[in-house]
């Protein structure tokens, strides 16, 4: 498990094949889910955050790991 942790509303950047991403957080996983067709394999033990794009207001899944404090 990683120490970083973010909550609601947290602005937050992530790296994709296109750059750099900036958006917030707003919902966090602690359960398997379906997200957009994908299974997220989340637990308590292991969240993930959904984020959602400041530019396009895309929504994705993501390990705390990926997620840096924007």
């Amino acid at each position: 498990m990683t120490d970083r942790t973010f909550k609601l509303g947290d602005r937050v950047k992530w790296d994709h094949s296109q750059g750099t991403t900036t958006g917030k957080v707003v919902r966090k996983i602690t359960a398997k889910t379906h997200i957009k067709g994908h299974e997220v394999a989340a637990s308590p033990e292991n969240p993930e955050y959904v984020v959602e794009s400041a530019k396009t207001g895309a929504r994705a899944a993501h390990k705390p790991a990926a997620l840096r404090k924007a």
